[in-house]
């Protein structure tokens, strides 16, 4: 294994490269130690981690070969790079466990490094994100009928939200986020675009209400902490940014059943269930009316798995970026640079999921 002279593991980098592969530390000693063919203990992990000591030459090259990323990454100054730095949001199940939670925030903050280097520091500062302040008389709904003013937004339905927020300046990405307990999280600094990070798995209707979801939090909650209130506001604030009230109200006149909801969601977007939700928001319909049609739903498992396939949006620009990268360096050398395995780079930045991928040469 060869030696790397010159480089030095920063601590923290060492942290969220491991926590960023749902690496516990005694995982990763055991790992190292079967690839080093001689014992790597969960201290020596710990003290490294801690700063106690420093990981350089051949076991930094080891680090890097059992976290699977180029030991640039591990040496990377984070005060330099900014990792980590934004208040990250995230719309999750209850039982996303703690361990889990700290894998993506980890993904996210590498992802931050990642497309910074696909589209450049300078790049991420033109965007047209504002913060747009909530209070009892400035409400959610009014934020999002803002928020759509600003980025001129026509009257109805939003064809294509990634579209729309990459236009303003926004970055998505689409990855296996490796649970099914947590559809999205984003992060936004003030400064750089804000990034969405969200679930390859999320139905189609569901991944664009997450994703709106996650774009209230990113305007309206400049403050750190997920609260009830905020999670409330956000759910508020995506209902109204993908079904104005003006708009939708005289499409979901009575009678509403469920066949009028489907072909409601196939229009707008939305789940048919989000969709009963505004009808009753809007007082279309009674409680009991609403209460109606989720047992019905319930009962033909709708609750679990809606009808009606929608469009699923794709990402664009940062792909686009990864193509560029690898047409003008090669596939290694473009990899190397946004600092991961070039089989890595490949998942990750493919066009579309499921596609066929990157080029390996430029």
């Amino acid at each position: 294994m060869g030696s790397l002279p010159g480089t030095t593991a920063q601590a923290s980098m060492l942290v969220l490269a491991r926590e960023s592969r749902g690496m516990t530390q005694t995982s990763l000693a055991a790992a190292m130690s079967a690839l080093a063919g001689e014992r790597v203990s969960q201290g020596y992990v710990s003290k490294a981690e801690a700063g106690r000591l420093a990981v350089e030459g051949d076991r930094l090259a080891l680090y890097a070969k059992a976290l699977e990323y180029p030991a640039g990454v591990l040496c990377a100054d984070p005060e330099l790079s900014g990792i980590g730095i934004g208040l990250v949001h995230h719309r999750k199940k209850a039982a996303l466990g703690a361990q889990a939670l700290r894998r993506i925030h980890a993904q996210l903050a590498l992802a931050r490094l990642q497309v910074r280097a696909l589209i450049g520091s300078e790049a991420q500062r033109r965007h047209r994100f504002e913060r747009i302040a909530v209070s009892d008389l400035d409400t959610p709904a009014e934020a999002a009928q803002s928020l759509r003013k600003l980025w001129n937004l026509p009257t109805g339905p939003i064809p294509d939200l990634v579209g729309a927020i990459e236009r303003a300046g926004g970055l998505v990405l689409v990855r296996d986020l490796e649970t099914r307990d947590l559809d999205a999280v984003s992060q936004w600094d003030g400064r750089e675009a804000p990034l969405f990070l969200l679930s390859a798995h999320a139905p189609a209707d569901r991944f664009r209400f997450s994703l709106a979801h996650e774009l209230g939090h990113i305007v309206m909650h400049p403050e750190p902490g997920t609260t009830a209130v905020q999670e409330r506001q956000a759910d508020e604030f995506a209902s109204e940014l993908l079904m104005p009230a003006s708009d939708i109200a005289a499409e979901l006149n009575p009678p509403l059943d469920l066949t009028r909801l489907l072909d409601l969601k196939r229009r707008w977007g939305v789940s048919m269930a989000a969709l009963a939700r505004k009808a009753l928001t809007l007082a279309v319909i009674s409680e009991w009316q609403y209460r109606n049609l989720m047992i019905e739903m319930s009962t033909l498992g709708y609750r679990t798995q809606e009808p009606g396939e929608i469009w699923r949006e794709v990402p664009r620009v940062v792909p686009a970026a990864a193509q560029r990268l690898v047409h003008e360096h090669g596939l290694d050398r473009a990899a190397d640079l946004v600092g991961v395995l070039p089989e890595e780079f490949v998942r990750l930045f493919s066009p579309e999921p499921g596609s066929a991928g990157l080029p390996a040469t430029g």
